[in-house]
C-alpha cells in the first residue's frame, strides 16, 4: 500500500490564497494524502473554505513554526509536508518526493524548489530573484520530510519566527541524506509593493537573531546575511540577471532596499535587547 503523506498548511486570513492552494493539493496525482489545516484564528472566510476540502481544521498560534509542529502531532502520514497557504504544488510533486524517498532508504528529507509568480512589477523582481536561489544549498530548505526524523530532530523551533525552516533542515541534514526534487512549488506574491517587501523583511529581521545564534546555524547563516554573497549569486549568471534589463536592475534595487531595511530591523532588535 502507498504511504499516507500528510500535508499540512498553516493559515491567518488566507481566504485570498488558500482555495488555490488546497485545489492543487487535492489535484496531485498521488492520492494517499491528509490535509491538515493550522489556523490562527482567523477573521475572514479562511475557516470557512479549509471546509470545502478537509475536516482536519484546528487552531493553534502564535507563530507558523508552532501551527506546522502542531499540525505533525495530528498527522496520521509516515510523511509530512509543510506548504504556506500562498503557495500551489505542481501536479506531480508529492508523488516525485515519494518517489525519491523510496529510491534510496537514507533520505531524511527533500527539497522542493519554488518559483515566485504574481502581479505588478515587483512580483516579477520576486520572480526573477527566486530563480537565482534554485539548487543552491545555502538558501533552500527541506519541506517534505520524514515523520520519525522531523521528530527525532524535535520539529521546528518555535523560538524562531525567521530562519525556522534553514534551522530544521540543518538538523534533519545531521540524521542523514537530504534529496531533492524537479517539480516546482509556486509561491504567490499577490499584488506586490515595494513597501510590503520591505516592511515584511524589516519585521523577519528583527526576530532572525534566534537563528543567527545557534552555533550549527553560522557557516550558512554568514551568506544569508550577507549582501555581497547574494550580489555574488545574482552576477553569476548575468545573463539571466539582465535579460530584461529593466527587471533585473529592479530586483537589484529592491535587494539593496531588503537589506537595508531588514538590517535596520535587526539594529532595533538588537537595541531594545541592550
Amino acid at each position: 500500500m502507498e504511504p499516507l503523506v500528510s500535508v499540512i498548511v498553516p493559515t491567518k486570513n488566507s481566504e485570498l490564497f488558500l482555495e488555490k492552494c488546497l485545489t492543487s493539493i487535492k489535484n496531485q496525482s498521488y492520492k494517499n494524502l491528509e490535509i491538515i489545516v493550522i489556523d490562527n484564528n482567523s477573521t475572514d472566510k479562511t475557516k470557512e473554505i479549509a471546509k470545502k476540502f478537509t475536516n482536519k481544521i484546528f487552531d493553534k498560534g502564535p507563530e507558523r513554526s508552532a501551527q506546522r509542529n502542531f499540525g505533525a502531532r495530528q498527522s496520521n502520514g509516515e510523511y509530512l509536508l509543510f506548504v504556506d497557504s500562498d503557495m500551489e504544488l505542481s501536479p506531480g510533486v508529492i508523488y516525485s518526493c515519494i518517489k525519491r524517498m523510496s529510491t534510496n532508504q537514507n533520505t531524511q528529507g527533500i527539497i522542493i524548489p519554488e518559483e515566485s509568480f504574481g502581479k505588478g512589477f515587483w512580483a516579477q523582481c520576486k520572480r526573477l530573484e527566486r530563480s537565482f536561489y534554485v539548487g543552491v544549498e545555502w538558501m533552500e530548505a527541506i519541506r517534505f520530510f520524514k515523520k520519525a526524523t522531523f521528530q527525532e530532530v524535535g520539529g521546528y523551533s518555535e523560538k524562531m519566527v525567521s530562519g525556522e525552516d534553514w534551522d530544521v533542515s540543518q538538523r534533519v541534514e545531521s540524521h542523514g541524506m537530504i534529496s531533492r526534487v524537479n517539480d516546482f512549488i509556486y509561491h504567490n506574491e499577490g499584488e506586490a509593493s515595494l513597501m510590503k517587501i520591505i516592511k515584511k523583511k524589516f519585521y523577519y529581521a528583527k526576530k532572525f537573531s534566534t537563528y543567527q545564534n545557534c552555533n550549527k546555524n553560522k557557516i550558512y547563516y554568514t551568506k544569508q546575511s550577507s549582501i555581497t554573497e547574494r550580489y555574488k549569486l545574482f552576477l553569476s549568471n548575468p545573463g539571466h540577471l539582465f535579460k530584461n534589463p529593466i527587471l533585473g536592475f529592479g530586483m537589484l534595487f529592491m535587494k539593496t532596499c531588503e537589506f537595508i531595511f531588514g538590517g535596520a530591523g535587526y539594529l532595533v532588535k538588537k537595541k531594545n535587547y541592550e
